[in-house]
């Protein structure tokens, strides 16, 4: 096969966890007097919690310090993993499933490669918690996406050279960390046809395909 381990972005690609974000983010911004929609939402995308609190704050009319960011955040991720809580196996589709235990039974390592913390939780709630071989998530990065940081650690915890590696992502710029990590890359969901990925898939199961 050409590859050796396939690392998935999480949320768009093996769940959805998007809207669950979104009211998170749209209670803080409500109770901070600060405008915020679902285009505005679709930048955070991939990006870090800090990062996205930026984002966000960027309609404030006040400037606050770094111990209220941190306060801002840790109660955009209270109010996100109480809603994380409605999450279940039923949020995990069969064709991701059986594409999963298919690519697992050709031999391949699989891991995750994912910027949230609440990598692990939102696993467990969908039913694969023990499922992956490695996990390299926002508990264990400084950086996020563009930077390679995930996937070159995924890798690293995979016991696997980068180049063995396929990435599976449906933002650019998971895509671009990829390519920054010297990873092939399948493009899911807003990320196909962005120009950048080395496979692009109109549905999961399509990725049988890549790795023959």
């Amino acid at each position: 096969m050409k590859y050796k381990g396939i690392i998935f972005d999480l949320d768009g690609v093996i769940c959805s966890t998007d809207h669950y974000h979104y009211l998170a983010w749209k209670a803080l911004a409500d109770r901070l007097g600060v405008y915020f929609d679902e285009t505005i939402n679709n930048r955070l995308r991939g990006v870090s919690r800090m990062a996205s609190l930026e984002i966000v704050l960027e309609r404030s009319d006040k400037a606050y310090g770094p111990e209220e960011k941190a306060a801002f955040a840790e109660e955009k991720n209270n109010c996100y993993r109480e809603l994380l809580k409605n999450m279940s196996p039923a949020d995990l589709s069969p064709e991701v499933k059986a594409t999963l235990d298919t690519l697992r039974q050709r031999g391949l390592l699989l891991g995750i490669g994912s910027s949230s913390k609440n990598t692990k939780f939102i696993l467990s709630q969908i039913g694969l918690g023990d499922y992956f071989d490695k996990i390299s998530d926002g508990t264990n990065i400084t950086r996020s996406k563009p930077d390679p940081e995930v996937f070159l650690k995924g890798a690293e915890y995979l016991g696997l050279a980068p180049k063995d590696c396929l990435v599976v992502e449906d933002a650019k710029a998971g895509i671009e960390a990829a390519a920054a990590a010297g990873m092939d890359s399948a493009a899911i969901g807003d990320a196909a046809g962005c120009g950048l990925a080395t496979y692009d898939l109109a549905r999961f199961s399509d990725l049988l395909a890549c790795v023959d």
